[in-house]
């Protein structure tokens, strides 16, 4: 059973850094994409960045230069950076896997900004 925990949210003022960690136990396929997505109050959950078995990355255009995906293969765990944080990235951050033909989601962890 393939298990994602999600860490590292919290409240930060703007301007201010935050990193997230998704720890991933089970069997998962070696070919996979990480991702992480946020689903703000009254809006559609969207994709911030991904991450491929290989490394390539992907951001969405409102957090490139900010945010930074990364992962250790050794420890099963993505992370997410996110630098000059803004009041609008305040959303539950969601970590993602794809692999096979499954899809999983972590529980989610709030990321709030102050203005």
């Amino acid at each position: 059973q393939v298990q994602l925990v999600e860490s590292g949210g919290g409240l930060v003022q703007a301007g201010g850094s935050l990193r997230l960690s998704c720890a991933v136990s089970g069997n998962i396929f070696s070919i996979n994409i990480m991702g992480w997505y946020r689903q703000a109050p009254g809006k559609q959950r969207e994709l911030v960045a991904d991450i491929t078995n290989l490394g390539r990355t992907n951001y969405a255009d409102s957090v490139k230069g900010r945010f930074t995906i990364s992962k250790d293969n050794a420890k099963n765990t993505v992370y997410l950076q996110m630098n000059s944080l803004k009041p609008e990235d305040t959303a539950v951050y969601y970590c993602n896997l794809r692999t096979g033909h499954s899809i999983y989601w972590g529980q989610g962890t709030q990321v709030t900004v102050s203005s």
